[in-house]
């Protein structure tokens, strides 16, 4: 095996089917098929109809990110897959599909945690991560404050939301405000015609006695639901912008608080930021503001890896290798709720047996 492994990486929590393939922490290919589309019409992501649309992009998206990356599927170091936490039957597409292509090129699999890849993926802009890592991931369904000595090994969560995580609540503050689905961008667009001084929404968990590192946006989320809805009973127009640019701040002023606190806390001179909310202009902004005051470097990938992504699958799936982890077994199942705790489902051997030439040639190894 090289000393850079080549790896690739299928990603199918959500709603995104990503295939990333990844030469150590070099990206060679990071090919994306969004079914986002298809649930905008019900305000947020349908899992019945996530599944269907991974079943039926994952072989046509294997087979894009092979030819982006000009390699073959039989020089592959080993097969990642995002084993959750997510929704169990989109994952469960992506963790037979890896298991599949794994069986049939006689490669190792590794099963490995969503909220864990988010942080490894930033290693293909910045390189290696420094060791410890504080991390600040920010989803549709995640707020965490996360430290990791060791990115294969050891993420321990320092904090995490205790109801709506922060695109979460993007998301239900769009549709109050008409903007449709997904909130995130919309908001973030919108709110930059806006005063983010205009209405002081409330901090959640900000006070002296609450606790430190953890997250509430349920009460953020309400305040701007009433507030515009005061504005509706009374006959009066809702400034959409100001209420977006404000509700913005909210987010972010907590967000980044907690996060330089936790790095002072934890004397660590960095921050990694990811998750899909991690692509909020103004997070990005206020955050580096922040960190420039507190001495701290802040590490936020490119807006495209911060989505979910196979790329970042990838990645962690070539440290595990690059590191000699032990991969996981072929009965390796899917878990909606898998803790960050677990950042790869390992086994204490895998045997794998000769190809199966029928299999191979199905799963288009033999043609890539």
């Amino acid at each position: 095996m090289a000393d850079e492994p080549l790896v690739l990486g299928i990603e199918t929590s959500c709603d995104e089917t990503g295939v990333g393939i990844v030469r150590g922490t070099t990206l060679l290919a990071d090919a994306v098929a969004s079914s986002v589309n298809d649930h905008a019409r019900f305000g947020g992501v349908v899992p019945e109809i996530a599944s269907r649309a991974h079943l039926e992009a994952m072989v046509p998206t294997i087979r894009r990110a092979l030819d982006t990356a000009g390699v073959k599927a039989a020089d592959l170091d080993g097969i990642a897959v995002t084993a959750g936490p997510g929704l169990a039957g989109a994952l469960l597409v992506g963790v037979s599909a890896a298991k599949a292509y794994a069986w049939a090129l006689d490669k190792p699999l590794y099963g490995v945690n969503h909220l864990a890849s988010h942080i490894c993926v930033d290693q293909l802009e910045h390189g290696r991560l420094p060791s410890p890592t504080m991390a600040l991931l920010v989803s549709g369904g995640h707020s965490s404050l996360l430290l990791s000595e060791d990115i294969t090994t050891d993420v321990r969560p320092l904090g995490a939301t205790i109801d709506d995580a922060a695109g979460e609540a993007f998301d239900k503050v769009a549709r109050v405000l008409g903007l449709g689905f997904p909130g995130g961008p919309i908001v973030d667009r919108t709110a930059r015609e806006g005063d983010p001084k205009a209405i002081h929404f409330p901090r959640g968990l900000s006070g002296k006695n609450d606790p430190a590192f953890d997250f509430s946006f349920s009460g953020l989320k309400t305040a701007v639901a009433r507030w515009v809805e005061a504005k509706r009973r009374a006959g009066e127009p809702v400034p959409v912008a100001d209420v977006a640019a404000s509700f913005q701040e909210a987010v972010t002023d907590v967000l980044t608080r907690k996060a330089v606190k936790a790095c002072r806390e934890n004397g660590v001179d960095h921050l990694m930021i990811g998750g899909g909310v991690a692509a909020n202009s103004r997070l990005r902004e206020m955050a580096q503001q922040r960190c420039d005051r507190a001495g701290i470097r802040l590490r936020v990938p490119r807006p495209g890896l911060c989505t979910d992504n196979g790329a970042m699958v990838a990645a962690l799936g070539a440290e595990m290798v690059w590191r000699d982890r032990a991969p996981s077994s072929l009965d390796l199942s899917a878990d909606s709720s898998l803790p960050v705790t677990d950042v790869h489902v390992p086994a204490a051997h895998l045997e794998h047996g000769h190809f199966h030439d029928q299999a191979y040639d199905a799963l288009g190894g033999g043609e890539a």
